[in-house]
C-alpha cells in the first residue's frame, strides 16, 4: 500500500528539519487520469497516468530553496532534504520569505461542503470512449460537417496534502470529468473549425454528448464562408466563451506579484473605479463542486470570500504571504503552489456582476460591429494595458448577424475598456470564473 499524503508530506519535513533547515513546507500530490480520444468512430488514442509527486520548501534565515521529485522513498526525502538546505545556504536573502505565523492558520474547515471529489467510482475507459463516440457522431449528422478533428473524453482524480514545520497540516481530493469535441467544415482555404466543451467536479453534472457534439457541429457550420470585417472604429461584443478573458487582464493587474514589481498598469490605484459603478468582482473560494474551490491555502491560510472590485471600484490585491509583505499589507488567503516552485499569489473562484440584458439585446442594442466568440494571440502591455489581440466571429449589421467574419485585430486600451463594459446575463454559474457576454463601445478593428 502506497504510504500517505499525510505521511509523505511530515517526513520531508522532518527530513529537512533534521539537515539543519530552521523551518519547512513541503506538498505531497497523488493523481490518476484517464483520457481518450475517438477520431472516425474509432479509438485513436489513449492514455493513462498515475503518480505521486513531492515538494519542499527549506528556510535559513531569510534564504530559501525548493526542491521537487516523483520518487518517494526514504533514501530520495533525505537526499532531498540535504540538497535543498544546501542550496538554502547559497541563495541570496529575501527578508520576505517564511511561513506563517501560528496565529493565521486555518483550523477548522468544511471539506464535505466543498464537493470537491465526485464519490462516483472512476470512469471504466468504455465508458469515456462512449462518451466520446456519441459526441463525435452528434457533429457528423450536423449539415455541413466534413470531418470531426478530436472528440475526446477524460477522468482525472487528484489529492494533495501540506505540512509545515509551523504545525499546518491538511489536504483534500479533487476529480473532474470532462468531454470536448472538435468539428470541422469547409474544404481547402474556406476551413473553419470550432468546438463545445464541458467539464465538472461530478460526472453526474456533466452536459449531453450528444449535446456537446451538435453545438461543435452547429458552431463550426456557421463560421463557413467567413470574410474579413470593415476597418475602423466599432463597438465589440466578447461571447461568453471569451469574455473571462477581459476580466482575466484585470486579474493579472490585480496580482500582488505584478504589483510589487511594480509591472501592473493598475499600480496606484486602489479605491480607484476600473469597472462601471453597478459592477463587482467578487471571490468565493466555498463554492460547492466548482473547481477554484479550497478549503485552505498553499500556506496553510483560510480562503475566505471577498470583493476584488466592489461597485466599481479597486478594493484591494491578490495576495500571498511574500507579496504582502513587501507591499506592507497583510495575505488574503490566495497562495497557490506546486511542487517545484514556492508559493505565488492566484485567485479562486471568481464572478461579476451580471447585467439584465441578454446576448441577443446587446446585439440588438449595438447596431454595427462585431461579435468575438474565439480568439487567439495577445499583446497585453502590463504597464500601460495596451490591449491587441486577434478575433474571429460574427458581424452585426443593423443589430443583427450578418456573416462570420475572421482574420482581424482588435485594439484599445484595457483600462478605457474596463470601465465601459456593459454585460449581459448569460454567464454560466458552474464555472470557476462566472462572466457574462461584455459591450464594449469603440474599439479599434483592422481588417480589410
Amino acid at each position: 500500500m502506497p504510504q500517505s499524503l499525510d505521511d509523505l508530506s511530515h517526513a520531508l519535513i522532518g527530513a529537512a528539519l533534521k539537515a539543519g533547515a530552521q523551518s519547512a513546507d513541503a506538498i505531497a500530490i497523488r493523481g490518476q487520469s484517464v483520457i481518450v480520444d475517438m477520431r472516425g468512430g474509432t479509438l485513436e488514442q489513449a492514455e493513462r497516468a498515475e503518480g505521486t509527486d513531492i515538494g519542499l520548501r527549506v528556510l535559513i534565515g531569510g534564504r530559501q530553496a525548493n526542491v521537487s521529485a516523483s520518487d518517494t522513498r526514504p533514501e530520495t526525502i533525505e537526499a532531498l532534504a540535504t540538497r535543498a538546505v544546501a542550496m538554502a545556504r547559497e541563495a541570496p536573502e529575501d527578508p520576505y520569505a517564511g511561513l506563517a505565523e501560528p496565529a493565521q492558520l486555518a483550523r477548522d474547515w468544511d471539506l464535505a461542503g466543498l464537493e470537491l471529489c465526485d464519490p462516483a467510482a472512476e470512469p471504466a475507459p468504455d465508458a469515456l470512449m462512449q462518451m466520446a463516440q456519441e459526441a463525435e457522431a452528434a457533429a457528423l449528422r450536423v449539415a455541413g460537417v466534413s470531418q470531426v478533428q478530436s472528440a475526446s473524453a477524460a477522468y482525472s482524480h487528484n489529492a494533495a496534502h501540506i505540512a509545515a514545520s509551523n504545525g499546518f497540516s491538511g489536504g483534500y481530493a479533487r476529480t473532474d470529468t470532462g468531454l470536448s469535441c472538435v468539428a470541422i467544415g469547409g474544404t481547402g482555404s474556406g476551413m473553419e473549425r470550432d468546438y463545445d466543451a464541458d467539464s465538472r467536479v461530478f460526472a453526474s453534472d456533466l452536459r449531453g454528448a450528444e449535446e456537446i457534439g451538435r453545438i461543435a457541429g452547429e458552431r463550426t457550420v456557421e463560421r463557413l464562408n467567413a470574410r474579413r470585417p470593415r476597418t475602423g472604429a466599432y463597438p465589440v461584443l466578447f461571447d461568453e466563451r471569451v469574455a473571462s478573458s477581459l476580466i482575466g487582464h484585470l486579474l493579472v493587474a490585480a496580482s500582488g506579484a505584478s504589483v510589487a514589481r511594480g509591472s501592473s498598469w493598475l499600480m496606484n490605484r486602489l479605491g480607484e473605479q476600473v469597472l462601471p459603478d453597478a459592477l463587482s468582482l467578487l471571490e468565493d473560494p466555498h463554492r460547492p463542486r466548482v473547481t477554484g474551490s479550497r478549503p485552505f491555502d498553499a500556506e496553510g491560510l483560510p480562503t475566505a470570500p471577498r470583493a476584488i472590485v466592489e461597485n466599481g471600484r479597486l478594493m484591494g490585491w491578490t495576495l500571498d504571504l511574500a507579496n504582502a509583505r513587501k507591499l506592507g499589507m497583510r495575505s488574503t488567503g490566495n497562495a497557490s503552489r506546486g511542487t517545484s516552485a514556492p508559493p505565488s499569489p492566484a485567485t479562486w473562484n471568481v464572478s461579476l456582476t451580471q447585467g439584465s440584458q441578454s446576448r441577443a439585446d446587446l446585439i440588438r442594442e449595438m447596431g454595427t460591429g462585431l461579435m468575438v466568440t474565439s480568439m487567439i494571440g495577445a499583446t497585453i502591455n502590463p504597464n500601460t494595458g495596451d490591449y491587441s489581440r486577434g478575433a474571429a466571429g460574427f458581424w452585426i449589421e443593423n443589430g443583427e448577424i450578418a456573416y462570420p467574419v475572421n482574420e482581424c485585430t482588435i485594439a484599445g486600451s484595457l483600462p478605457e475598456m474596463l470601465r465601459s463594459v456593459i454585460p449581459a446575463n448569460d454567464a454560466r454559474s458552474h464555472l470557476s470564473r462566472v462572466v457574462p457576454s461584455l459591450l464594449v463601445e469603440g474599439l479599434t478593428l483592422a481588417g480589410e
